[in-house]
């Protein structure tokens, strides 16, 4: 939270039984005008809620009654929050006046072994293979200073900006890869200029694909090459790969074609005012 969140505002709601923390609901806050809103933090694919698993159903559905109330208290104009996958209970939020939607994202869970991803993937992940191969080199160690350029670069091509600015991009990718949680990997052409890369960080139980870009000359599949790379590099470190997104239809085809599940992930949400979402855009 505080790689996500520096220069912001954040807190945690905790839920506690018998002296021991049992749950626990982080959030990013701010204020604009005197109104609060409570967000996830940027490159936070989901924020919670963090729940002990020894606890039986009944239990975990108490922890759930408490953050709810905890954060219905915080009495936010605008409050989001999308849940961890496996998290099917949002009646609690329901319940205090906040709505439900949904999100879906991509997922190999449990992750194939390396030989079984060009089975899983369609004809599109296979195509021009070799020709990436030759062209470029793969560099297991890419600088975050050097990553964060072609994110920006890339993203200004395309939108005529970046939502996330060079110094987030660093920072997140120096404090993951400085806890041995990351991999940042690129392909580099015969004069050595980066011309992809991709951003993963991972634990014992997922790694989640949170950043990636390309130069406009990059041959098509470069970015299969990097996943590919990537998923066997993590096999035997971690259970499962998110590509972390896919409700946009272009974005899941690609994923999907991947072979990757797609995964539907529960959302809460409240604006207590019409104007509630706008007060970020002034």
């Amino acid at each position: 939270m505080e790689a996500v969140c520096a220069g912001k505002h954040w807190d945690v709601l905790l839920s506690k039984g018998h002296g021991e923390v049992c749950g626990a609901l982080p959030f990013l806050y701010g204020k604009k005008f005197g109104l609060k809103y409570i967000l996830l933090p940027q490159l936070t694919p989901w924020g919670g809620p963090w729940i002990d698993p020894t606890l039986d159903a009944n239990s975990q559905h108490w922890v759930l009654e408490a953050l709810a109330e905890g954060l219905r208290r915080q009495k936010a104009v605008l409050c989001l929050q999308r849940f961890a996958p496996g998290v099917e209970d949002w009646k609690a939020f329901e319940n205090r006046g906040f709505r439900h939607t949904t999100h879906f994202t991509y997922r190999f869970d449990p992750l194939p072994k390396p030989e079984e991803l060009p089975q899983l993937a369609d004809r599109g992940r296979k195509r021009q293979l070799d020709a990436v191969r030759e062209a470029y080199t793969i560099d297991r160690q890419v600088k975050p200073s050097d990553f964060a350029a072609l994110h920006v670069a890339y993203w200004q091509r395309r939108s005529g900006h970046d939502l996330l600015n060079s110094e987030l991009i660093e920072r997140v990718c120096s404090t993951a890869l400085g806890r041995g949680q990351a991999l940042l990997y690129g392909l580099r052409d015969a004069d050595g200029t980066l011309t992809a890369a991709r951003f993963a960080v991972y634990d014992s139980h997922c790694a989640y694909a949170l950043m990636s870009a390309m130069r406009p000359e990059a041959l098509r599949n470069s970015m299969t090459v990097l996943v590919w790379t990537m998923l066997t590099d993590l096999y035997g470190k971690t259970e499962a790969f998110d590509f972390e997104g896919g409700t946009d239809p272009g974005v899941g085809h690609f994923y999907s074609s991947f072979g990757a599940k797609k995964t539907e992930l529960h959302c809460i949400y409240r604006s207590r005012m019409p104007f509630g979402e706008k007060i970020l855009h002034l």
